[in-house]
């Protein structure tokens, strides 16, 4: 399930991408599929094992281009082990709202895209984020959870601060937003619970199907409860303001 366009961001065949806290690696693999050079880092070694894995896998199965790349480096994302403008694009997906320090990795960010490069930062949204905070502690008072709820006026800012420009945005997975208030409501760690369970069949289901009325609603829904805000981002080129 990607929540970033990689149209709106721009990404062609021979750029080098960092996809930065990638997690389980799901849009470092669709950055690979389309030709990138793809850096897929993360503080997690054993969840980069796992994208290791499929990176491997996507090249035997002949999903990926030729010359096109993929590795994977541990590290920390307020101290990025990379010289001054070495991508075209950076991708920063739910990672900002877990980092106590985020302007400082904000920075950081900024100064490993070359300029003229764009940047897609996801974070939680607003209502659907703060609707969990109300119905559960656990949802976010977890080590390495969730520090903080961006508004989008606060998230622009403090992005327009450390370097960039606004480009685009927009929201996504409004149909996520339910599931994750059943979870919070009925406690974030049931599996077993069985509104919960018949809600993720239910987004397994439009996942593999994609059917009209289910796009189309989530279409409708997204401004408002999309559960992710999406931004694209554009750092200047020197002189150009």
């Amino acid at each position: 399930m990607l929540t970033v366009d990689f149209t709106t961001l721009g990404i062609r065949a021979g750029q080098r991408v960092l996809d930065l806290g990638c997690g389980a690696g799901r849009h470092a693999f669709e950055m690979y599929r389309r030709g990138a050079h793809v850096v897929a880092f993360d503080q997690d070694a054993a969840e980069l094992e796992n994208v290791a894995t499929m990176f491997a896998a996507m090249d035997a199965d002949g999903q990926v281009p030729s010359g096109a790349s993929a590795s994977t480096l541990t590290g920390d994302a307020l101290d990025l082990p990379f010289p001054d403008e070495s991508f075209d694009h950076v991708v920063a997906s739910e990672i900002l709202e877990h980092i106590p320090e985020d302007e400082k990795a904000m920075h950081e960010l900024v100064r490993v895209v070359k300029p003229g490069g764009r940047v897609a930062v996801t974070v939680p949204n607003w209502l659907p984020e703060r609707v969990c905070w109300a119905l559960s502690d656990a949802y976010h008072e977890v080590e390495g959870g969730h520090v903080r709820i961006y508004t989008a006026v606060e998230l622009l800012t403090r992005l327009r601060k450390a370097g960039l420009q606004p480009v685009h945005r927009h929201h996504a997975h409004a149909l996520h937003a339910p599931y994750w208030w059943l979870k919070c409501a009925v406690g974030v760690d049931r599996e077993d619970h069985p509104l919960t369970k018949l809600y993720h069949r239910l987004l397994v289901w439009d996942l593999m199907q994609r059917p009209w009325p289910t796009r189309v609603a989530e279409q409708l829904l997204n401004p408002v409860l999309g559960k992710s805000l999406v931004l694209y981002l554009r750092k200047p080129e020197a002189g150009i303001a």
